[in-house]
């Protein structure tokens, strides 16, 4: 009797097929870039991409002066919830305030984060030195 290979699916935001489990050299995911819309749907990333993803792209959206951000992290059994949380909980300088969203936006499986508005550089003529 033969053995199966292992069932793998590709991330869809990568070009990359996966390979053989019995290849020597371990995937690695090709960087992507993700559209700053303010909805960041973590089903396509795998959990311990998630500790460095959501600061990142919360900056990016306060940047573009999206305050409002969706993050979809699924119902489950509440681990990754409980991450993105932990990490919203750390970031007392982008982050406002966060709740789960009502039943219209995801119930429990996605976390409405209220970002704080971005400082604007000081005009030159209030900056130090400057006559």
């Amino acid at each position: 009797m033969s053995r199966a290979p292992p069932i793998r699916q590709a991330s869809p935001m990568s070009d990359r097929d996966w390979t053989d489990a019995d290849d020597e050299a371990p995937w690695t995911p090709e960087p992507v870039e993700l559209p700053i819309d303010g909805t960041l749907d973590l089903h396509t990333f795998h959990p311990r991409e998630v500790k460095d993803l959501v600061p990142d792209y919360l900056r990016a959206c306060q940047e573009r002066g999206i305050l409002e951000v969706r993050i979809i992290h699924g119902k489950g059994v509440g681990a990754l919830r409980r991450t993105v949380h932990a990490r919203l909980d750390h970031l007392p300088e982008l982050v406002q305030s966060y709740r789960l969203a009502g039943g219209d936006g995801g119930g429990w499986g996605a976390t409405l984060v209220q970002l704080r508005a971005a400082r604007l550089p000081a005009p030159d003529s209030e900056r130090e030195g400057v006559p």
